[in-house]
């Protein structure tokens, strides 16, 4: 998996391609500390328009990004949703634990 990290108005936006499993665990963690520690950013978005598949392991990277960003005052939201991503997120239903754009 590829991770673009770009930040726009206070928003720091997580772009990832292709697949997000467990091997994509070192990339999106760096990832994530780059976000967190980007002092002038009060939100964090993954964008999941270029992932074509997702697994329990990338949920629960998911939950840690959450954990993080609430830990660090930051707000954290999914975009771009779609397919096998959004029918995996629906299934685990997290529309309530996060605000999907």
């Amino acid at each position: 998996m590829e991770v673009s990290v770009a930040t726009t108005n206070g928003c720091v936006v997580l772009g990832l391609r292709g697949r997000f499993d467990f091997n994509a665990h070192r990339e999106f963690r760096e990832a994530i500390d780059n976000a967190i520690g980007q002092a002038d950013a009060g939100e964090v978005r993954v964008d999941l328009g270029g992932v074509d598949y997702l697994d329990s392991s990338a949920l629960g990277m998911l939950l840690m990004l959450r954990d993080r960003c609430k830990g660090a005052s930051k707000a954290v939201s999914l975009a771009n949703c779609r397919g096998a991503v959004k029918q995996v997120l629906d299934i685990a239903n997290f529309g309530k634990l996060f605000q999907i754009v």
